[in-house]
Protein backbone atom coordinates (compact mmCIF):
# COMPACT_ATOMS: atom_id res chain seq x y z
CA UNK A 1 0.00 0.00 0.00
CA UNK A 2 1.23 3.29 -0.56
CA UNK A 3 1.80 5.86 1.63
CA UNK A 4 -1.08 8.67 1.99
CA UNK A 5 0.05 11.85 -0.43
CA UNK A 6 -1.59 14.63 1.69
CA UNK A 7 -1.23 18.17 2.36
CA UNK A 8 -2.10 20.15 5.11
CA UNK A 9 -5.69 21.57 4.05
CA UNK A 10 -6.49 18.02 2.81
CA UNK A 11 -5.56 16.72 6.10
CA UNK A 12 -7.91 19.81 7.82
CA UNK A 13 -10.51 19.06 6.32
CA UNK A 14 -10.77 15.38 6.48
CA UNK A 15 -10.32 15.95 10.53
CA UNK A 16 -13.00 18.59 10.05
CA UNK A 17 -15.50 15.84 9.44
CA UNK A 18 -15.37 14.14 13.10
CA UNK A 19 -15.38 17.55 14.97
CA UNK A 20 -19.21 18.98 14.07
CA UNK A 21 -20.54 21.17 16.05
CA UNK A 22 -22.93 20.17 18.31
CA UNK A 23 -25.54 22.37 17.78
CA UNK A 24 -25.80 21.82 14.22
CA UNK A 25 -25.65 17.83 14.76
CA UNK A 26 -29.00 18.34 17.23
CA UNK A 27 -30.45 20.44 14.39
CA UNK A 28 -29.61 18.24 12.08
CA UNK A 29 -30.44 15.03 14.10
CA UNK A 30 -27.50 13.82 13.61
CA UNK A 31 -27.75 12.46 10.01
CA UNK A 32 -24.70 12.28 7.78
CA UNK A 33 -24.56 15.16 5.40
CA UNK A 34 -23.13 14.18 2.06
CA UNK A 35 -21.87 10.94 2.39
CA UNK A 36 -20.71 10.14 -1.28
CA UNK A 37 -19.26 13.30 -1.13
CA UNK A 38 -17.44 12.67 1.93
CA UNK A 39 -16.59 9.57 -0.27
CA UNK A 40 -15.32 11.60 -3.00
CA UNK A 41 -12.99 13.74 -0.96
CA UNK A 42 -11.81 10.37 0.87
CA UNK A 43 -10.51 9.03 -2.17
CA UNK A 44 -8.82 12.64 -2.96
CA UNK A 45 -6.95 12.03 0.21
CA UNK A 46 -5.95 8.62 -0.42
CA UNK A 47 -3.12 7.60 -3.29
CA UNK A 48 -4.85 7.00 -6.42
CA UNK A 49 -3.30 3.84 -6.73
CA UNK A 50 -5.24 2.04 -3.77
CA UNK A 51 -8.36 0.17 -5.05
CA UNK A 52 -12.16 0.86 -4.10
CA UNK A 53 -12.60 -1.45 -2.35
CA UNK A 54 -9.74 -1.70 -0.41
CA UNK A 55 -10.38 2.32 -0.06
CA UNK A 56 -13.68 1.22 1.48
CA UNK A 57 -12.77 -1.33 4.09
CA UNK A 58 -9.72 1.50 5.18
CA UNK A 59 -11.70 4.17 5.18
CA UNK A 60 -14.87 2.46 7.63
CA UNK A 61 -11.93 1.54 10.06
CA UNK A 62 -10.29 4.94 10.15
CA UNK A 63 -13.84 6.78 10.74
CA UNK A 64 -14.88 3.96 13.63
CA UNK A 65 -11.27 4.48 15.78
CA UNK A 66 -12.03 8.40 15.07
CA UNK A 67 -15.39 8.70 16.41
CA UNK A 68 -14.57 6.00 18.96
CA UNK A 69 -11.98 7.83 20.50
CA UNK A 70 -14.43 11.15 20.61
CA UNK A 71 -16.85 9.28 22.04
CA UNK A 72 -14.47 7.72 24.74
CA UNK A 73 -13.06 11.04 25.17
CA UNK A 74 -16.42 12.57 26.23
CA UNK A 75 -17.75 9.73 28.25
CA UNK A 76 -14.56 9.95 30.53
CA UNK A 77 -14.88 13.39 31.02
CA UNK A 78 -18.40 12.95 32.06
CA UNK A 79 -16.81 10.67 35.22
CA UNK A 80 -14.65 13.24 36.04
CA UNK A 81 -17.49 16.21 35.69
CA UNK A 82 -19.87 13.83 37.40
CA UNK A 83 -17.50 13.54 40.21
CA UNK A 84 -17.48 17.02 40.27
CA UNK A 85 -20.96 17.78 40.53
CA UNK A 86 -20.09 20.37 37.61
CA UNK A 87 -23.87 19.46 36.42
CA UNK A 88 -23.97 22.40 33.42
CA UNK A 89 -21.12 20.34 31.94
CA UNK A 90 -22.26 16.90 32.59
CA UNK A 91 -24.90 17.84 30.69
CA UNK A 92 -23.25 19.43 27.40
CA UNK A 93 -20.83 16.98 27.82
CA UNK A 94 -23.89 13.98 27.30
CA UNK A 95 -25.19 16.18 24.46
CA UNK A 96 -22.10 15.62 22.87
CA UNK A 97 -21.76 12.04 23.19
CA UNK A 98 -25.07 11.64 22.11
CA UNK A 99 -24.64 13.44 18.78
CA UNK A 100 -21.63 11.54 18.35
CA UNK A 101 -22.86 8.23 18.94
CA UNK A 102 -25.98 9.00 16.44
CA UNK A 103 -23.66 10.28 13.91
CA UNK A 104 -21.26 7.28 14.44
CA UNK A 105 -23.90 4.80 14.56
CA UNK A 106 -25.63 6.68 10.83
CA UNK A 107 -22.35 6.72 9.07
CA UNK A 108 -21.75 3.16 9.40
CA UNK A 109 -25.18 2.27 8.41
CA UNK A 110 -24.59 4.24 5.22
CA UNK A 111 -21.51 2.78 4.46
CA UNK A 112 -21.53 -1.10 5.87
CA UNK A 113 -24.90 -3.50 6.13
CA UNK A 114 -25.10 -3.21 9.88
CA UNK A 115 -25.26 -7.04 11.17
CA UNK A 116 -28.25 -8.02 13.23
CA UNK A 117 -26.72 -8.62 16.33
CA UNK A 118 -24.96 -5.30 16.11
CA UNK A 119 -27.74 -3.66 15.36
CA UNK A 120 -29.17 -4.73 18.85
CA UNK A 121 -26.43 -3.29 20.54
CA UNK A 122 -27.06 -0.26 18.69
CA UNK A 123 -30.79 0.12 19.44
CA UNK A 124 -29.96 -0.22 23.06
CA UNK A 125 -26.79 2.34 23.27
CA UNK A 126 -28.77 5.37 21.36
CA UNK A 127 -31.75 4.76 23.97
CA UNK A 128 -29.28 4.54 26.94
CA UNK A 129 -27.19 7.48 25.33
CA UNK A 130 -30.64 9.71 25.04
CA UNK A 131 -31.76 8.32 28.75
CA UNK A 132 -28.62 10.01 29.93
CA UNK A 133 -29.12 13.61 27.84
CA UNK A 134 -32.22 13.49 29.65
CA UNK A 135 -31.74 12.66 33.29
CA UNK A 136 -28.64 15.30 33.23
CA UNK A 137 -30.62 17.40 32.04
CA UNK A 138 -33.24 17.34 35.15
CA UNK A 139 -30.16 18.16 37.15
CA UNK A 140 -30.27 21.73 35.87
CA UNK A 141 -33.15 22.41 37.47
CA UNK A 142 -32.79 21.76 40.97
CA UNK A 143 -30.81 22.42 44.03
CA UNK A 144 -31.99 19.58 45.87
CA UNK A 145 -28.88 18.26 47.53
CA UNK A 146 -30.77 14.68 48.60
CA UNK A 147 -32.35 14.89 44.69
CA UNK A 148 -28.41 15.27 42.99
CA UNK A 149 -26.97 12.99 45.07
CA UNK A 150 -29.45 10.22 44.47
CA UNK A 151 -29.05 11.30 40.36
CA UNK A 152 -25.43 11.23 40.88
CA UNK A 153 -25.17 7.52 41.63
CA UNK A 154 -28.40 6.93 38.70
CA UNK A 155 -26.18 8.60 36.59
CA UNK A 156 -23.07 7.24 37.06
CA UNK A 157 -24.69 3.67 36.51
CA UNK A 158 -26.14 4.57 33.29
CA UNK A 159 -23.16 6.06 32.09
CA UNK A 160 -21.00 2.72 32.92
CA UNK A 161 -23.67 0.76 30.79
CA UNK A 162 -23.29 3.20 27.95
CA UNK A 163 -19.55 2.65 27.94
CA UNK A 164 -20.02 -0.78 28.41
CA UNK A 165 -22.34 -1.29 25.68
CA UNK A 166 -20.25 1.46 23.46
CA UNK A 167 -17.20 -0.76 23.78
CA UNK A 168 -18.98 -4.00 22.75
CA UNK A 169 -20.59 -2.38 19.84
CA UNK A 170 -17.70 -0.66 18.90
CA UNK A 171 -15.50 -4.23 19.21
CA UNK A 172 -18.21 -5.99 16.83
CA UNK A 173 -17.90 -3.25 13.90
CA UNK A 174 -14.32 -3.41 14.07
CA UNK A 175 -14.83 -7.30 13.63
CA UNK A 176 -16.67 -6.93 11.04
CA UNK A 177 -14.62 -4.77 9.63
CA UNK A 178 -11.82 -7.06 10.06
CA UNK A 179 -14.17 -10.07 8.62
CA UNK A 180 -14.13 -8.24 5.31
CA UNK A 181 -10.23 -7.81 5.36
CA UNK A 182 -9.95 -11.66 5.90
CA UNK A 183 -12.17 -12.38 3.47
CA UNK A 184 -10.23 -10.43 0.90
CA UNK A 185 -6.99 -12.45 1.74
CA UNK A 186 -8.65 -15.84 1.68
CA UNK A 187 -11.17 -15.34 -1.29
CA UNK A 188 -8.50 -13.16 -3.60
CA UNK A 189 -6.66 -14.35 -6.18
CA UNK A 190 -4.82 -11.08 -6.35
CA UNK A 191 -1.58 -10.20 -4.94
CA UNK A 192 -2.13 -6.69 -4.75
CA UNK A 193 -5.46 -7.18 -3.50
CA UNK A 194 -4.43 -9.43 -1.06
CA UNK A 195 -1.45 -7.25 -0.41
CA UNK A 196 -3.40 -4.17 0.67
CA UNK A 197 -5.49 -6.13 3.23
CA UNK A 198 -2.59 -7.20 5.12
CA UNK A 199 -1.31 -3.37 4.96
CA UNK A 200 -4.79 -2.78 6.88
CA UNK A 201 -4.41 -5.69 9.08
CA UNK A 202 -0.81 -4.98 10.39
CA UNK A 203 -1.60 -0.83 10.26
CA UNK A 204 -4.54 -1.64 12.66
CA UNK A 205 -1.72 -4.18 14.84
CA UNK A 206 -0.45 -0.85 15.70
CA UNK A 207 -3.25 0.52 17.55
CA UNK A 208 -2.67 -1.91 20.71
CA UNK A 209 -3.23 -5.30 21.82
CA UNK A 210 -7.16 -4.99 22.00
CA UNK A 211 -7.42 -4.92 18.45
CA UNK A 212 -4.90 -7.27 17.88
CA UNK A 213 -7.04 -9.79 20.04
CA UNK A 214 -9.74 -8.59 18.18
CA UNK A 215 -7.79 -9.67 14.66
CA UNK A 216 -6.77 -13.27 16.66
CA UNK A 217 -9.78 -14.25 17.50
CA UNK A 218 -11.21 -13.62 13.81
CA UNK A 219 -9.23 -16.10 12.13
CA UNK A 220 -6.74 -13.25 10.86
CA UNK A 221 -3.59 -15.85 11.37
CA UNK A 222 -4.93 -18.69 9.95
CA UNK A 223 -5.70 -16.50 6.82
CA UNK A 224 -2.56 -15.22 6.30
CA UNK A 225 -0.49 -19.19 7.13
CA UNK A 226 -2.59 -19.98 4.05
CA UNK A 227 -0.72 -17.44 1.89
CA UNK A 228 2.45 -18.86 3.47
CA UNK A 229 1.87 -22.19 2.14
CA UNK A 230 1.14 -20.96 -1.28
CA UNK A 231 4.57 -20.59 -3.85
CA UNK A 232 1.78 -18.61 -6.10
CA UNK A 233 2.57 -15.31 -2.86
CA UNK A 234 5.92 -16.06 -2.13
CA UNK A 235 6.40 -12.18 -2.54
CA UNK A 236 3.86 -11.45 -0.11
CA UNK A 237 5.19 -14.06 2.67
CA UNK A 238 7.55 -11.13 4.43
CA UNK A 239 4.51 -9.07 4.68
CA UNK A 240 2.17 -11.52 6.16
CA UNK A 241 4.82 -12.66 8.76
CA UNK A 242 5.31 -9.30 9.91
CA UNK A 243 1.65 -8.92 10.36
CA UNK A 244 1.85 -12.52 12.49
CA UNK A 245 4.74 -11.34 14.58
CA UNK A 246 2.60 -8.45 15.16
CA UNK A 247 -0.59 -10.15 16.16
CA UNK A 248 1.37 -12.26 18.06
CA UNK A 249 1.77 -9.99 20.77
CA UNK A 250 -0.82 -11.17 22.31
CA UNK A 251 -2.20 -15.24 23.50
CA UNK A 252 -4.55 -15.50 21.21
CA UNK A 253 -2.07 -14.87 18.33
CA UNK A 254 -0.09 -17.35 19.37
CA UNK A 255 -2.63 -20.00 20.62
CA UNK A 256 -3.96 -19.36 16.91
CA UNK A 257 -0.76 -20.12 15.57
CA UNK A 258 -0.17 -23.49 17.20
CA UNK A 259 -3.94 -24.59 16.16
CA UNK A 260 -2.83 -24.12 12.46
CA UNK A 261 0.95 -25.83 12.80
CA UNK A 262 2.76 -22.29 12.11
CA UNK A 263 5.95 -23.33 13.75
CA UNK A 264 6.14 -25.77 10.79
CA UNK A 265 5.74 -23.19 8.33
CA UNK A 266 7.97 -20.88 10.08
CA UNK A 267 10.73 -23.78 9.59
CA UNK A 268 10.14 -24.89 6.36
CA UNK A 269 10.11 -20.64 5.42
CA UNK A 270 13.73 -20.52 7.27
CA UNK A 271 14.89 -23.26 6.39
CA UNK A 272 14.37 -22.91 2.41
CA UNK A 273 17.27 -21.07 0.60
CA UNK A 274 15.63 -20.15 -2.36
CA UNK A 275 13.34 -17.85 0.65
CA UNK A 276 13.72 -14.19 -0.02
CA UNK A 277 16.42 -12.71 2.83
CA UNK A 278 13.21 -10.58 3.63
CA UNK A 279 10.58 -13.38 4.30
CA UNK A 280 12.94 -15.11 6.14
CA UNK A 281 13.79 -11.81 8.76
CA UNK A 282 10.38 -11.95 9.30
CA UNK A 283 9.86 -15.70 10.34
CA UNK A 284 12.80 -14.72 12.49
CA UNK A 285 10.85 -11.89 13.58
CA UNK A 286 7.74 -14.33 14.54
CA UNK A 287 9.93 -17.00 16.42
CA UNK A 288 11.49 -14.26 18.23
CA UNK A 289 7.90 -12.71 19.50
CA UNK A 290 6.72 -16.26 20.40
CA UNK A 291 9.05 -16.70 22.20
CA UNK A 292 9.20 -13.98 24.46
CA UNK A 293 10.18 -14.28 27.99
CA UNK A 294 7.57 -11.89 28.75
CA UNK A 295 4.80 -14.48 27.46
CA UNK A 296 3.08 -16.53 30.78
CA UNK A 297 1.60 -19.03 28.19
CA UNK A 298 3.92 -21.85 26.70
CA UNK A 299 2.13 -24.15 25.62
CA UNK A 300 3.20 -23.86 21.95
CA UNK A 301 6.66 -24.17 22.96
CA UNK A 302 6.29 -27.85 22.82
CA UNK A 303 5.63 -27.67 19.15
CA UNK A 304 8.38 -25.75 18.96
CA UNK A 305 10.83 -28.19 20.40
CA UNK A 306 10.35 -30.60 17.74
CA UNK A 307 11.59 -28.08 15.22
CA UNK A 308 14.23 -26.34 17.35
CA UNK A 309 17.48 -27.92 15.80
CA UNK A 310 16.08 -27.04 12.43
CA UNK A 311 15.48 -23.32 13.18
CA UNK A 312 18.10 -22.41 15.08
CA UNK A 313 20.55 -23.81 12.51
CA UNK A 314 18.49 -21.34 10.20
CA UNK A 315 18.69 -18.65 12.42
CA UNK A 316 22.60 -18.59 12.70
CA UNK A 317 22.58 -19.02 9.40
CA UNK A 318 20.75 -15.82 8.72
CA UNK A 319 22.98 -14.03 11.32
CA UNK A 320 25.71 -14.88 9.42
CA UNK A 321 24.23 -14.20 6.29
CA UNK A 322 22.64 -10.91 6.78
CA UNK A 323 22.68 -8.10 4.58
CA UNK A 324 21.64 -5.50 6.86
CA UNK A 325 21.22 -4.52 10.33
CA UNK A 326 17.96 -5.22 10.76
CA UNK A 327 18.03 -9.03 9.63
CA UNK A 328 20.87 -9.75 11.76
CA UNK A 329 18.83 -7.95 15.08
CA UNK A 330 15.67 -10.59 14.16
CA UNK A 331 17.62 -13.17 13.69
CA UNK A 332 19.38 -13.07 16.54
CA UNK A 333 16.87 -11.72 18.95
CA UNK A 334 14.83 -14.84 17.99
CA UNK A 335 18.24 -16.98 19.00
CA UNK A 336 18.45 -14.73 22.39
CA UNK A 337 15.24 -15.99 23.51
CA UNK A 338 15.48 -19.63 22.27
CA UNK A 339 18.51 -20.21 24.30
CA UNK A 340 16.56 -18.68 27.31
CA UNK A 341 14.17 -21.17 27.63
CA UNK A 342 16.14 -24.51 26.48
CA UNK A 343 19.57 -25.12 27.52
CA UNK A 344 19.84 -28.19 24.24
CA UNK A 345 19.64 -24.53 22.13
CA UNK A 346 22.97 -23.64 23.74
CA UNK A 347 24.64 -26.72 22.40
CA UNK A 348 23.07 -27.00 19.41
CA UNK A 349 24.55 -23.44 18.62
CA UNK A 350 28.06 -24.41 20.21
CA UNK A 351 27.93 -27.19 18.10
CA UNK A 352 27.42 -24.79 14.62
CA UNK A 353 30.40 -22.47 15.57
CA UNK A 354 27.94 -19.73 17.07
CA UNK A 355 30.36 -17.73 19.15
CA UNK A 356 32.79 -17.76 15.79
CA UNK A 357 29.86 -16.76 13.80
CA UNK A 358 28.64 -13.55 16.66
CA UNK A 359 31.72 -12.53 17.23
CA UNK A 360 32.50 -11.88 13.93
CA UNK A 361 29.70 -9.92 13.13
CA UNK A 362 30.40 -7.96 16.00
CA UNK A 363 33.10 -6.57 13.63
CA UNK A 364 31.07 -5.80 10.94
CA UNK A 365 29.64 -2.43 11.59
CA UNK A 366 26.52 -3.78 8.21
CA UNK A 367 25.21 -6.27 10.93
CA UNK A 368 25.87 -4.72 14.37
CA UNK A 369 25.64 -1.19 14.03
CA UNK A 370 23.36 -0.30 17.36
CA UNK A 371 23.23 -1.34 20.89
CA UNK A 372 20.12 -3.44 20.52
CA UNK A 373 21.75 -5.95 17.88
CA UNK A 374 25.02 -5.71 21.03
CA UNK A 375 22.26 -6.53 23.04
CA UNK A 376 20.93 -9.63 21.65
CA UNK A 377 24.93 -10.77 20.45
CA UNK A 378 26.06 -10.50 24.23
CA UNK A 379 22.44 -11.85 25.70
CA UNK A 380 23.50 -14.72 23.70
CA UNK A 381 26.94 -15.25 24.99
CA UNK A 382 26.12 -15.00 28.25
CA UNK A 383 23.85 -17.68 27.99
CA UNK A 384 26.38 -20.20 26.54
CA UNK A 385 28.73 -19.42 29.15
CA UNK A 386 27.02 -21.66 31.34
CA UNK A 387 28.37 -24.76 29.34
CA UNK A 388 32.34 -25.54 30.52
CA UNK A 389 33.11 -25.76 26.91
CA UNK A 390 32.37 -22.22 25.80
CA UNK A 391 34.88 -20.86 27.73
CA UNK A 392 37.89 -21.93 25.21
CA UNK A 393 36.24 -21.33 22.08
CA UNK A 394 35.55 -17.65 23.38
CA UNK A 395 39.45 -17.17 24.26
CA UNK A 396 40.16 -18.49 20.42
CA UNK A 397 37.71 -16.40 19.20
CA UNK A 398 39.45 -13.24 21.13
CA UNK A 399 36.15 -12.81 23.09
CA UNK A 400 37.23 -11.17 26.40
CA UNK A 401 38.55 -8.35 24.05
CA UNK A 402 35.32 -8.06 22.83
CA UNK A 403 33.65 -8.08 26.17
CA UNK A 404 35.61 -5.41 27.63
CA UNK A 405 34.55 -3.33 24.14
CA UNK A 406 30.91 -4.31 25.06
CA UNK A 407 31.51 -3.06 29.07
CA UNK A 408 32.31 0.28 27.50
CA UNK A 409 29.40 0.77 25.42
CA UNK A 410 27.66 3.90 25.60
CA UNK A 411 24.67 5.51 24.23
CA UNK A 412 25.21 8.01 21.01
CA UNK A 413 22.09 9.96 21.04
CA UNK A 414 19.74 10.72 24.53
CA UNK A 415 16.86 8.33 23.81
CA UNK A 416 15.85 6.21 26.70
CA UNK A 417 15.76 2.99 24.87
CA UNK A 418 19.14 3.30 24.14
CA UNK A 419 20.63 4.03 26.76
CA UNK A 420 18.43 1.43 28.33
CA UNK A 421 20.07 -0.97 26.12
CA UNK A 422 23.79 0.49 26.62
CA UNK A 423 22.90 -0.51 30.55
CA UNK A 424 21.85 -4.14 28.97
CA UNK A 425 25.01 -4.62 27.02
CA UNK A 426 27.21 -3.79 30.17
CA UNK A 427 25.30 -5.89 32.40
CA UNK A 428 25.17 -9.02 30.12
CA UNK A 429 28.88 -8.58 29.33
CA UNK A 430 29.80 -8.34 33.01
CA UNK A 431 27.71 -11.60 33.69
CA UNK A 432 29.40 -13.56 31.00
CA UNK A 433 32.93 -12.41 32.36
CA UNK A 434 32.12 -13.52 35.12
CA UNK A 435 30.91 -17.05 34.32
CA UNK A 436 33.79 -17.82 32.03
CA UNK A 437 36.27 -16.51 34.28
CA UNK A 438 35.99 -19.57 36.33
CA UNK A 439 38.07 -21.00 33.58
CA UNK A 440 41.57 -20.37 34.97
CA UNK A 441 42.84 -19.25 31.68
CA UNK A 442 39.70 -16.40 30.67
CA UNK A 443 40.58 -14.96 34.45
CA UNK A 444 44.36 -14.92 33.24
CA UNK A 445 43.75 -13.27 29.82
CA UNK A 446 40.69 -10.98 31.74
CA UNK A 447 43.66 -9.78 34.21
CA UNK A 448 46.19 -9.22 31.43
CA UNK A 449 43.25 -6.82 29.46
CA UNK A 450 42.63 -4.71 32.15
CA UNK A 451 39.24 -6.10 32.82
CA UNK A 452 39.59 -5.10 36.48
CA UNK A 453 40.54 -1.55 36.19
CA UNK A 454 37.33 -0.93 34.21
CA UNK A 455 35.17 -2.97 36.16
CA UNK A 456 36.32 -0.70 39.25
CA UNK A 457 35.40 2.11 37.46
CA UNK A 458 32.11 1.34 36.65
CA UNK A 459 31.37 0.57 40.19
CA UNK A 460 32.60 3.72 41.12
CA UNK A 461 31.53 5.74 39.03
CA UNK A 462 27.56 5.96 38.01
CA UNK A 463 27.90 7.89 35.06
CA UNK A 464 30.26 5.37 34.00
CA UNK A 465 27.33 2.71 34.39
CA UNK A 466 24.16 5.00 33.42
CA UNK A 467 23.64 5.27 37.12
CA UNK A 468 22.28 1.55 36.32
CA UNK A 469 22.13 -1.00 39.56
CA UNK A 470 21.69 -4.00 37.80
CA UNK A 471 25.50 -2.89 36.06
CA UNK A 472 26.49 -2.07 39.34
CA UNK A 473 25.84 -5.83 40.73
CA UNK A 474 27.31 -7.68 37.91
CA UNK A 475 30.13 -6.26 37.76
CA UNK A 476 31.14 -6.38 41.69
CA UNK A 477 30.24 -10.21 40.71
CA UNK A 478 32.48 -10.37 37.96
CA UNK A 479 35.52 -8.71 40.47
CA UNK A 480 34.75 -11.03 42.75
CA UNK A 481 35.63 -13.94 40.55
CA UNK A 482 38.78 -12.59 39.26
CA UNK A 483 39.64 -11.61 42.79
CA UNK A 484 38.96 -15.60 44.03
CA UNK A 485 41.58 -16.73 41.40
CA UNK A 486 43.77 -13.71 41.49
CA UNK A 487 44.11 -11.93 44.46
CA UNK A 488 47.55 -9.63 43.76
CA UNK A 489 44.98 -8.14 40.83
CA UNK A 490 43.16 -6.16 43.14
CA UNK A 491 44.82 -3.19 45.36
CA UNK A 492 44.36 -3.08 48.94
CA UNK A 493 41.99 -0.24 48.88
CA UNK A 494 40.03 -1.33 46.28
CA UNK A 495 39.78 -5.14 48.28
CA UNK A 496 38.80 -3.66 51.16
CA UNK A 497 35.51 -1.97 49.42
CA UNK A 498 34.68 -4.03 47.14
CA UNK A 499 35.32 -7.30 47.54
CA UNK A 500 35.72 -7.93 51.40
CA UNK A 501 32.64 -6.97 52.78
CA UNK A 502 29.30 -8.49 51.76
CA UNK A 503 27.84 -7.55 48.35
CA UNK A 504 25.11 -5.87 49.72
CA UNK A 505 27.37 -3.66 51.58
CA UNK A 506 29.66 -2.75 48.53
CA UNK A 507 26.77 -2.42 46.39
CA UNK A 508 25.40 0.47 48.91
CA UNK A 509 28.63 1.48 49.31
CA UNK A 510 28.89 2.25 45.46
CA UNK A 511 25.30 3.48 44.85
CA UNK A 512 25.77 6.06 47.23
CA UNK A 513 29.18 7.40 45.67
CA UNK A 514 29.26 11.00 43.91
CA UNK A 515 31.44 11.97 40.50
CA UNK A 516 33.86 13.46 43.43
CA UNK A 517 34.99 10.16 44.67
CA UNK A 518 36.43 8.56 41.72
Amino acid sequence: MQSLQVDSVQRWMEDLRHMTEVECMCVLQAKPIGVEEDAQQGELIVASAVGGGDHVARNNLQTLLRRALVVSTELGKMFQRLEKGRWQRVHSTAVRANCHVRSLVHEYGAARNTPPEMQKYEKSLLEKCMELTNITERCLHTDDEFFLKSMREAIHEILTDVSDSFSNMIDMALANEIQVLIKQIESSDSVYTIGSAISNLLSLTQDGPQLCSIIAKEGAVVALFKICRQDCFSDLYAHALRTVASICCVEEGINQLDKVDGILCLADILTDDNSAEAARAEAAAVVAQITSPHHTSTQHLASFLESMHDIVTALIKLCETASCGEVFLLASAALANITFFDSMACEILLQLNAIHILLQACKDRQRVDTPYSKDQVVTILANLSVLEQCASEVLQEQGIERLLLLLGEKPSSSSPSEGAACERVQQKAAVTLARLSRDPDVAQTAIRLKAVPRLIELCRSPAERNNSDSVLVACLAALRRLAAGCPDSIEAADHQQLIKPRLVDSFLLCSNMEESFV
